[in-house]
């Protein structure tokens, strides 16, 4: 599997954006595309790969990011599966790295970030399962350690499970 730097994808992206045989792609889910996204680059979501075979078919190269890296190394095992013969590239710390670099990225949608989201809901369920726990039963204390597992998890992984479900949930599709 090839890899490529965020320096080095920003001059590819320059040099090749109007040559139809180089294809960037995002796998990051439609709500994470929306929150911020490479210009350029289009949205493919790890879990509709499949049903865009056909698109990547007589391409030369293909780029793939997510947005740490993780979901693009998934992707391309998921398009040498699938019988992708084009050169496939990750690039390395996804938009997260980009972002560092000081590349600027685009947005579609205005509400709050997937991220801030998670951490709202996080701290909901720890203030709730304190206040259950002291009122109610010691029971509910367990809740807020899973939810710090949850979290510890999400930091050492880069896959939050949280996430995800609130990017499935309606106020985030359009």
């Amino acid at each position: 599997m090839k890899h490529i730097s965020v320096s080095s994808f920003k001059e590819v992206i320059d040099a090749e954006k109007n040559n139809s045989s180089v294809d960037f792609i995002n796998v990051c889910t439609p709500a994470e595309y929306k929150e911020k996204h490479i210009s350029g680059v289009r949205s493919v979501p790890l879990d509709e790969i499949e049903r865009h075979v056909q698109e990547f078919k007589g391409k030369k190269t293909i780029y793939v990011h997510c947005r740490s890296g993780r979901r693009g190394v998934a992707a391309i095992e998921k398009l040498t599966a699938l019988g992708i013969k084009a050169d496939l590239v990750n690039v390395e710390g996804g938009i997260l790295s980009w972002e560092e670099a000081g590349y600027g990225t685009a947005k579609i949608s205005s509400r709050l970030s997937l991220m801030r989201q998670t951490l709202i809901a996080a701290g909901v369920l720890v203030v709730l399962a304190h206040i259950l726990g002291v009122a109610a039963s010691p029971q509910w204390f367990a809740l807020s350690g899973l939810v710090g597992l949850g979290l510890l998890v999400a930091g050492l992984t880069g896959w939050c499970g949280m996430t995800l479900l609130l990017a499935k949930m309606p106020w985030n599709q359009d």
